[in-house]
């Protein structure tokens, strides 16, 4: 039953994906001239593609057909392409990496939660094994250098035993002194109580006074009980309390986690099988039908040599197996549509010569005309600006989709797998890929003895003789470089001539012995808590530029950092990041953001940050040498992530005199030379972290860092989520004791750091044991925070007045004065208009 749910919701997705394809191709002929229009479409596609970006992920996570699954990859990479396309657009639209679709959900009926972009479980699942040994090497080699923490949750302090005896013997007379204390306690009560029956005397003998007081209490007790569950029972069914047993894992979760794990298993299984199967199906075929296959293809041939003989009076030239050889000729056609494309072909010659001559004239008076041109373009030029068309620049994933969508509706839509209920591989399948490898292995066979057989038939028939084709300088280049890599190795690096001949275990080991490559943290990217932005929308209406929240952030994250970096064929293809800015107050989360993106993609972390390569292989020389290091290994090791801490530093504009002995500036000048180097195959990312980016030159600074994200403290939504879920995952228990909302409120300013800070100080292991009896208060939390120093209006103003001059932020400022100058011109031509009207 499973197994159909999964191909029900395949089917379904690949139905709105297809009249999703069809609406963004109409889209893209009709011209566009409104920005918001525009806007309102690519966010229309962007949510639509992230909603079966999110089912089809789910479909390539749990389906078990190993043909089906690689199918759905490919259509699942496309997708990831063209929603960082589709992002990009609206970028470059609107000047802002933030954007805000609230009206647009509305109108999809969506919720927020539906907008947020997975991260596709294959990008671990398939490395999982090489990601576990790269663990376990990492964590000998700091074993071994001594570099690795100590996993100890308290620190033991070593005493002297006279010193250990005096606070046992403290202890144990305190223990004495409560247990007196209590003693005393209870004979003091019980002299009370012996003083108040002499003083009441015949009164208590009235049991039916007793009785009634008794009942008195009890049924107070009870009714005040009563009222405060008929009070939560209300709560509850107006939906403003979660019901009792809501956060306790549920038998139907358990059991679809168990069916899930069972589902993995079988994925696993039905791969291998199929992995075997390709290679026993070929080597049957090849037993059966390649014998068939080399006499259809030489008779082919032969019947080609026959048929040009006889039309151009000469045999044809055989084409070159670096060309193709005779799969160029016979690519799906008869030796007759092939003599027809040879004439055919001689025709187009002669047409391609007149055309030249015509265009050499055309380009003539072209240049005559552009001085003419020139001066009318400069008068015209901004009347033109304002009439110009959008148009969406072309995409690379589009046609991906396209081929996959077309693959599935003519294999996957209408097939009838009623013999296939384990869903397992499909031979017949099989057979037909491999029997197009079979024929191309035995077609570079054929050739050469084709070859041989065209050289006899011109020496009976013309009696010619093949003179030696002179080879071409690019085969004589490669055979001195062959002839220098036998001679010479193959160096990597001519630096001290020490780099040449080491292995990539050997570098990594020593990046790891100088702390350059470090472990990164278990952090997943769904521990950056937050909520999403409401009102971004109604804001921007009224020219307010709000301020992003987590939820905004950690989606940026995801598309810029983690969809690339986890897909070879994502990166190589989609608008290409090859660096990537966090810029913050203290506390906010920007550290845990660089762990995240290791985590989710299985990334190595190397650090070089100023004050860790500070005194680390000295010199311009070495210098080069760690860099040529540390890059070699990252592409060798890819995903890698390079983590550049405090990276203002490496950009100061004036460096103060107590950083100056650890030369902060060493990677100024290397690092816009190695962004250069960084080509779309690798899958490398540059990630920098700043607390104080106002520090830095900015010019450079924006030279280097490609993407600049501004990451906010917590509004209030995300302060109370925070608030709650770090709360109950210390072991705290949430009471109507402990007021939420008045929590968040106060700790305004306070970053996500501190909250955790403060959590972890109150919830300790004894105030976790006294919650039954004394329930957390607020007050417990705020007495800290005291302590602590919030980020102020002033320090997030001057964040965003810093972002104001990034080049993006001064594209957003130009756009919106543009915009605005362009409305005052239409009221004042409306106004002069109206002023008309009543001189008449």
């Amino acid at each position: 039953p499973s197994n159909l749910m999964y191909n029900k919701m395949w089917h379904q997705t690949q139905e709105a994906l297809n009249t999703l394809l069809d609406k963004e191709i109409q889209k893209m002929t009709e011209p566009q001239r409104n920005k918001v229009l525009v806007f309102q479409m690519l966010a229309t596609f962007y949510i639509k593609y992230v909603q079966i970006f999110r089912s089809m992920e789910n479909v390539y996570d749990q389906i078990v057909h190993p043909q089906k699954r690689t199918l759905i990859r490919k259509i699942l990479d496309g997708v990831m392409g063209r929603i960082l396309e589709l992002k990009n657009e609206m970028v470059e639209l609107e000047l802002t990496e933030f954007h805000y679709f609230d009206d647009i959900l509305q109108d999809l009926k969506l919720a927020p939660q539906q907008l947020d972009v997975p991260i596709p479980r294959y990008f671990l699942k398939e490395r999982l094994e090489v990601i576990k040994g790269r663990e376990k090497i990492l964590a000998r080699i700091l074993k071994e250098c001594g570099l690795n923490l100590p996993d100890v949750k308290y620190a033991v302090k070593s005493i002297a035993l006279e010193e250990a005896i005096k606070m046992i013997q403290i202890a144990e007379r305190a223990r004495q002194g409560r247990l007196r204390a209590l003693f005393m306690k209870q004979i003091f009560l019980q002299e009370c109580r012996a003083k108040e029956i002499k003083l009441l005397g015949q009164r208590l003998a009235d049991t039916g006074m007793a009785a009634l007081q008794i009942q008195k209490v009890w049924r107070g007790f009870h009714q005040s009980k009563k009222t405060v569950r008929e009070r939560e029972e209300e709560m509850v069914f107006l939906g403003m309390k979660p019901p009792p047993l809501f956060n306790e894992v549920s038998a139907a979760i358990v059991q679809s986690e168990k069916v899930t794990r069972l589902r993995n298993e079988v994925q696993m299984k039905h791969e291998q099988s199929y992995q075997e199967a390709l290679v026993n199906i070929k080597e049957d075929l090849k037993l059966m039908e390649g014998p068939d296959i080399k006499e259809h293809l030489q008779d082919q041939i032969r019947q080609w040599f026959i048929e040009c003989r006889n039309l151009t009076g000469t045999f044809p030239e055989y084409p070159d197996e670096e060309e193709g050889g005779s799969a160029i000729i016979f690519s799906n056609k008869t030796p007759e549509q092939v003599i027809e494309d040879i004439l055919t072909n001689q025709e187009e010659e002669e047409k391609l010569k007149k055309k030249k001559k015509k265009e050499e004239k055309e380009r003539r008076e072209r240049r005559l005309k552009k001085g003419k041109r020139e001066k009318e373009r400069k008068t015209t030029k901004e009347k033109k600006e304002e009439e110009e068309e959008w148009k969406m620049s072309p995409s690379l994933f589009l046609h991906l989709m396209e081929e996959g969508n077309s693959l599935y509706k003519d294999m996957w839509m209408n097939k009838d797998e009623s013999w296939n209920f384990p869903q397992d591989f499909d031979p017949e399948m099989i057979k037909e890929e491999k029997r197009k490898e079979l024929e191309l292995e035995i077609r570079v066979q054929v050739d050469e003895l084709m070859r041989q057989e065209l050289k006899k038939l011109k020496l009976a028939v013309n009696k010619e003789i093949e003179l030696p084709i002179k080879g071409k300088k690019g085969k004589k280049v490669e055979q001195t470089i062959v002839f220098l890599r036998e001679a010479f190795g193959n160096p990597i690096m001519h630096m001290n001539g020490a780099l040449s001949y080491l292995t990539i275990e050997s570098l990594y080991r020593e990046l790891v012995e100088e702390g350059l490559l470090i472990q990164a943290l278990k952090v997943n990217l769904s521990d950056y808590i937050g909520e999403y932005s409401y009102l971004g929308t109604t804001l921007r209406q009224v020219a307010i530029e709000p301020m992003p929240s987590l939820l905004d952030v950690r989606q940026l994250i995801t598309l810029y950092g983690i969809l690339p970096l986890g897909s070879a064929e994502v990166h190589e293809k989609a608008p290409l990041v090859k660096s990537l800015l966090l810029a913050g107050p203290p506390g906010v989360g920007k550290k845990m953001l660089v762990h995240a993106i290791c985590t989710e993609t299985g990334a190595n972390l190397f650090n070089l940050s100023s004050s860790n390569i500070a005194g680390k292989y000295p010199g311009k020389n070495g210098l080069q040498m760690m860099l040529h290091l540390v890059f070699k290994v990252a592409r060798q090791l890819q995903p890698s992530v390079v983590w550049i801490q405090d990276t203002e530093k490496t950009f100061y504009k004036k460096v103060p005199q107590s950083e100056k002995p650890n030369e902060p500036k060493r990677l100024k000048k290397h690092l816009p030379k190695i962004l250069k180097l960084l080509r779309p195959d690798d899958r490398i990312l540059i990630v920098g972290t700043t607390q104080r980016p106002f520090d830095a030159e900015l010019q450079s600074f924006c030279r280097v860092y490609q993407k600049i994200i501004l990451v906010p403290r917590p509004d209030y939504a995300s302060r109370y989520v925070l608030w709650k879920q770090i709360i109950l995952r210390n072991g705290g228990v949430l009471t109507n004791a402990l007021n939420i909302s008045c929590l968040s409120k106060v700790t305004d300013g306070f970053t996500q750091g501190q909250i955790v800070k403060v959590v972890k100080e109150v919830l300790t292991d004894r105030r976790v044991r006294q919650q039954s009896h004394k329930p957390l208060t607020a007050v417990e939390f705020i007495t800290i925070m005291t302590t602590m120093n919030p980020v102020y209006r002033e320090e997030e103003e001057s964040f965003k007045n810093w972002y104001a001059k990034t080049p993006l932020g001064k594209k957003r400022i130009m756009s919106l004065s543009n915009n605005g100058n362009k409305e005052k011109e239409k009221d004042k031509g409306k106004k002069k208009g109206k002023r008309g009207k009543k001189k008449k």
